[in-house]
């Protein structure tokens, strides 16, 4: 049966100019001091931080309102344990032979290797998973497919609003995404129709952690205006 929804007024707040670009320009310094970080403290975090930030996530746009996506908390240290171990083993062979010379090549400015301690090191570590379709039981006892649509590209704008909502709690997170990622649906106990799409580590950065000197495209580099 074909979900039926009815219609209610949009709940929007429209800010004063001023407002706006205040909000605008706050909202950029805060994001653009976001960066990807290697070494974590592992002093605990407040569980209700994730949770909080998964629950945006969990408001992002997706195709048809599908919501094809599953957020897998684990803060169980042997878990975290074994996903270490299965990354490194994943990504000892991608590095030592894999990965093509100009992938290392682009890779190597970022000090970046087959090491993955913060994998154990970080309290939390959020597994993103990809529905690739729903499943609903027949009344003959038996299942049926439910086609999602546009599921990548849904998950991908979950993930960015999750990254967003941690960073704005004061967290530090990593994206980490091990080729392949089988081992995560096989530690995790997943279903078959859930596919690993991300690997997050969240925790406070260590102290003393540097990270590389980057810069980011200006708007001019990454933006054409059509007027």
């Amino acid at each position: 049966m074909p979900i039926k929804y009815d219609f209610i007024p949009l709940d929007f707040n429209r800010l004063s100019p001023e407002k706006q670009q205040r909000r605008a320009v706050e909202f950029y310094e805060l994001m653009k001091r976001r960066r990807t970080v290697r070494e974590f403290s592992p002093e605990p975090v407040p569980f209700e931080l994730i949770e909080l930030a998964i629950k945006t996530a969990g408001v992002a746009p997706s195709g048809a309102n599908q919501q094809p996506w599953r957020f897998v908390v684990v803060s169980n240290p042997e878990i975290k344990r074994r996903i270490r171990l299965a990354a490194e083993e994943e990504e000892r062979e991608n590095y030592s032979g894999r990965f093509p010379d100009e992938w290392l090549q682009a890779l190597a400015p970022l000090g970046t290797d087959w090491h993955k301690e913060f994998l154990e090191t970080a309290p939390y570590l959020i597994v993103v998973f990809k529905i690739d379709y729903g499943v609903e039981s027949t009344p003959d006892g038996g299942e049926r497919r439910i086609k999602h649509y546009y599921v990548n590209e849904s998950v991908g704008i979950a993930c960015g609003m999750l990254l967003t909502a941690l960073h704005n709690a004061g967290l530090a997170t990593l994206t980490h995404t091990p080729n392949p990622m089988g081992f995560l649906s096989e530690i995790l106990k997943r279903p078959k129709n859930e596919k690993p799409y991300l690997l997050v580590p969240v925790g406070y950065p260590a102290d003393g952690v540097k990270v590389p000197d980057i810069t980011k495209k200006r708007f001019e580099e990454i933006a054409e205006v059509i007027e």
